[in-house]
């Protein structure tokens, strides 16, 4: 299939995936007339924010054995496209647009400056530079006449009358619902701990086999983190179905079973100091105090006084402890949506319909989505570049 240099592409979505199509379609095909809509008043407001203002841009993927851990929806897509634009192509990228990167100890990337106006700007500045178009404040009510192709990178939407102008093409949606939530707990005590944050820790959701590790922060309405939101996105579609109340089991001791902690804390059984005065360093003292007061057991009493069942309490405390959730809660970085359009409806790794072979789709307008740590970023890159190469070939 050949195109005249006057080939038109419109992208209606000037967010991560839209405008990362955008830039490196321009760089593959100069002579391709790109425009993208924005409903808003800016490009790019949600990188502006992701990673807290410091834009997670990807991370290396290294504690990832299989990449469902990463991608609870979309996974196999994800490792199909991953051939074709992965993450050491993303940091390559962004290096050589300018933006050195630096690794966390948890594997996740982010710019050196730990601004994300920095990535904002840069991606800005390419596009014009390239001669992209950019519309904003322009709400897509249906699809755009006269172009030869057209890229949907939308993004989320919590409901399907967000998806409503794709009605015309027929396709089917996996019901939208939130994801990457923290979790409201009814409980006076935990709410007294609000800031203090447990590194380490292995969470899972009662009655089922999702569960997930990592810091727990505690709130003044319940528990945040990267546990907790991981936990929300591996059990999104759980959680709702159960109106978002359910039991979640909190092992506070870095995921150890119950003999393995006895193990841990027998030189303080050994040590004949107080329960209150001596306890694992990465509790804290008013959480500690916390712990044992759930597990009835007086800070008064001396570790070498306890009998078999006070330890066992104890132990089952660390590693067990319930909470009973009563809601989801919503925040401003925490907006990835689940669900979206169906991949069913696509031509394999191309991202078109299989109904409108012109019409791609990116991002997170489709049923893929990551947990946190920069996986989501990551997705909107490898799909927006995807996009980009396959229209590139086709006006060969």
């Amino acid at each position: 299939m050949f195109y005249l240099c006057s080939m038109k592409v419109a992208i209606i979505g000037a967010g991560a995936a839209g405008c990362f199509c955008a830039v490196n379609l321009k760089r593959m095909l100069p002579e391709a007339d790109v425009t993208v809509f924005e409903r808003s008043s800016r490009p790019l407001a949600k990188v502006a924010i992701t990673g807290g203002g410091r834009c997670n841009i990807t991370n290396t993927f290294r504690t990832i054995t299989h990449l469902q851990q990463a991608y609870p929806r979309g996974w196999r897509l994800m490792e199909r496209l991953f051939r074709r634009f992965g993450p050491e192509d993303t940091m390559r990228w962004w290096e050589t647009a300018g933006v050195p990167l630096v690794v966390q100890d948890d594997e996740c990337v982010f710019p050196r400056s730990q601004d994300a106006m920095q990535v904002v700007r840069t991606l800005v500045g390419l596009m014009q530079e390239s001669g992209v178009r950019l519309v904003t404040g322009c709400r897509i009510e249906a699809l755009p006449e006269g172009f030869d192709f057209t890229v949907v990178t939308t993004g989320g939407s919590p409901r399907r009358s967000g998806l409503s102008f794709l009605s015309p093409l027929q396709v089917d949606i996996a019901e939208p619902m939130p994801s990457l939530f923290a979790l409201n707990i009814d409980d006076p005590e935990l709410h007294a701990l609000t800031g203090t944050v447990v590194e380490d820790c292995h969470v899972a959701l009662s009655g089922t086999k999702f569960q997930a590790d990592g810091p727990i922060l505690i709130t003044h309405f319940g528990m945040s983190g990267p546990a907790i939101l991981r936990l929300s996105s591996y059990a999104a579609c759980q959680l709702a179905a159960q109106d978002y109340r359910a039991e979640i089991r909190v092992n506070w001791m870095r995921g150890l079973n119950e003999e393995q902690v006895r193990a841990e804390l027998q030189p303080y059984f050994a040590s004949g100091k107080l329960l209150g005065k001596q306890h694992p360093p990465h509790l804290t003292s008013r959480h500690w105090a916390m712990l044992t007061q759930r597990a009835g057991l007086p800070d008064t009493i001396r570790w070498d006084k306890m009998n078999r069942r006070e330890a066992n309490r104890l132990t089952n405390m660390l590693t067990a402890d319930t909470y009973h959730v009563s809601g989801r809660r919503t925040h401003k970085a925490e907006f990835v949506t689940c669900g979206g359009v169906a991949l069913s409806n696509l031509q394999g790794q191309s991202l078109s319909l299989k109904s409108r072979p012109d019409v791609f789709l990116a991002g997170e307008v489709l049923d893929v989505d990551g947990i946190t740590g920069g996986f989501n970023l990551q997705a909107a890159w490898t799909m927006g570049y995807v996009v980009a190469q396959n229209i590139a070939g086709l006006a060969r």
